[in-house]
């Protein structure tokens, strides 16, 4: 099998490294398997042959017949084929479902580490796909490691069996096998392979579009697209159907060549051993049959490594290479942007202002890591921020977005994604963004769930839950992309009293970015976004500080 070389290619011969005792215990019994098998099949053959002439030659042959020792070692072999297999598929089974549950969380952080342009370009669909499905082809990686030690064990043995009816025999029966080998790898190649890459294509295509068909479901049904729908799902499932029909034929056509070398090894085989007993002859026979059938593994690890091929080579796109990074010490809150020229340090308040789609969103996500950040539009420390990795830069922000996340569990599972908190804490976080009392009337409180992506709030209640948690993330600098759309004025009000109280009382900073007045005027300088030059940097327009409510008064 092609074995991979990458990034994940390492990830996957580390796992092999920490499971390979189990993996060589694999081997080892399915050695035991095959050979078991194949002494089985032909003592088998050459004792029911025996027996045969002994009783067409009479009571005298049948009283001479030695029939107690075969039959045990029959029966010895049959228990030890037993036994073998089972150890074999518990070991190897055990290995791979080990390794990969190790593998799982390491592509996860690979990924949620990644940079920005490729961690976020990943559909939810097609994320899913890449750690589940691909995930799971990579099994037969470890699964199938046993089965070259089968088949060579089991070629070895059924050579060895034909040999003792005649030497040509057993060197015609390896002839055999390797054409076996041959055309069942060419079967693979040309079939197989492209079948089991266009599988795991297919697989996250047809993910990504049921994810982007049910996140607007609601759109869907209320523009009765129902039917366009379902003919979207149906044609992205059809081109997986089809690459899985082409995997499936191409199993069968290498199950028939298989089939045809079987017979031509007994062809092959029969006349080499003309002048040996007929119950030699039936060892070899059945020797040459089990020899072609030790190689059963293999050339169902050969169908299956098309699928694990284009799984690593998906996953592989999905870690990419690590990136160098700025030790996360040398970094402070002192926060510039660079064509306004003023330094920032909390308890700061900047307010980001302009037109829909003029970069405010933009400039804050490339502040805190969610986007890849450009040279010279902001400092941190003194440094570009393009120099310092996200993930030293995160740490500084606790971000509120203006799209707010939520994981289908319950209010307090998503609080807690800022971090460990005690429920005291929670309701502070709570009440501070106007959410303690809808939140109370609920009998299941802290613990009610929230549905998919919060669909059993309002969207302002999501916006609010997405606030609190930002509130419980301890950071310099509370960021905030439109905490109060949606709000009506007085839960606004509300809101802002409680954050500027909760500023003041954490000495923390605020950047926040809005459409509507009132949460600006929280803000000591308020900057104007006026859109992104031709290199796609944000350019900064006027600057101020907006009115106090007594100046305003």
């Amino acid at each position: 099998m092609t074995q991979p070389t990458s990034r994940i290619g390492a990830l996957i011969a580390a796992q092999r490294h920490a499971q390979r005792g189990r993996l060589q215990i694999a081997a080892a019994t399915g050695a035991l398997v095959t050979v078991a098998a194949t002494c089985l099949l032909g003592l088998s053959g050459w004792f029911i042959t025996g027996a045969a002439l002994a009783g067409i030659a009479g009571s005298a042959a049948v009283q001479a017949f030695n029939y107690m020792m075969p039959s045990a070692v029959i029966r010895l072999l049959a228990v030890m084929r037993t036994v073998a297999r089972y150890a074999e598929r518990v070991t190897g089974h055990e290995a791979a479902l080990k390794a990969l549950a190790r593998l799982r969380p390491q592509l996860f952080d690979a990924l949620a580490s990644a940079p920005p342009t490729r961690a976020l370009a990943l559909s939810s669909g097609e994320a899913s796909a890449r750690l589940v499905q691909d995930v799971d082809a990579v099994q037969t990686l470890f699964v199938r490691l046993s089965a070259p030690w089968a088949m060579g064990a089991g070629a070895a043995s059924a050579a060895l069996l034909a040999g003792l009816a005649h030497p040509l025999a057993g060197l015609l029966l390896l002839g055999v096998m390797g054409l076996s080998w041959a055309g069942a790898g060419l079967i693979a190649r040309r079939l197989a392979a492209p079948a089991g890459r266009d599988v795991q294509i297919a697989t996250g295509r047809l993910k990504d579009r049921l994810a982007a068909l049910e996140a607007v479901a609601p759109e869907l049904k209320a523009y009765g697209l129902d039917h366009w729908a379902a003919g979207e799902a149906a044609r992205a499932a059809a081109d997986l159907d089809y690459a899985q029909i082409a995997l499936t034929q191409a199993g069968g056509w290498m199950a028939a060549w298989q089939a045809v070398v079987t017979a031509v090894a007994v062809a092959t085989v029969v006349p080499a051993t003309l002048g040996a007993s007929l119950p030699m002859t039936a060892l070899a026979t059945l020797a040459a049959v089990m020899g072609i059938e030790s190689a059963a593994g293999l050339v169902g690890a050969l169908q299956q490594n098309g699928a694990a091929v284009e799984a690593t080579r998906r996953l592989d796109a999905l870690t990419g290479e690590p990136r160098a990074r700025h030790a996360a010490a040398r970094l402070d809150a002192g926060l510039r942007l660079s064509a306004d020229g003023a330094r920032l340090a909390p308890p700061a308040r900047l307010g980001l202002i302009g037109p829909s789609g003029s970069g405010k969103t933009t400039l804050i996500e490339r502040l805190v890591g969610l986007r890849d950040a450009l040279p010279d539009e902001a400092d941190l420390s003194g440094l570009d921020i393009a120099e310092i990795d996200p993930a030293d830069r995160r740490p500084l922000f606790a971000y509120a977005a203006q799209d707010v996340r939520l994981i289908d569990g319950t209010i307090r599972d998503n609080l807690l994604l800022a971090g460990p908190a005690e429920d005291g804490v929670l309701w502070g976080a709570l009440e501070d963004a106007a959410l303690a009392g809808r939140v109370r009337a609920d009998p299941e409180g802290l613990d009610a769930r929230v549905g998919p992506n919060g669909e059993r709030l309002s969207g302002g209640e999501r916006r609010r839950l997405g606030l609190a948690r930002a509130y419980l993330r301890p950071a310099p600098w509370l960021v905030l992309d439109e905490p109060t759309e949606g709000l009506d004025p007085a839960t606004e009000a509300q809101v802002l009293t409680a954050l500027d109280r909760r500023l003041t009382r954490a000495n923390q900073g605020l950047i926040i970015v809005s459409h509507r007045p009132a949460p600006t005027r929280l803000c000591g300088r308020v900057i104007r976004i006026e859109g992104l030059d031709g290199n796609g940097r944000v350019k900064l327009g006027s600057h101020f500080a907006p009115l106090s409510r007594r100046e305003r008064a």
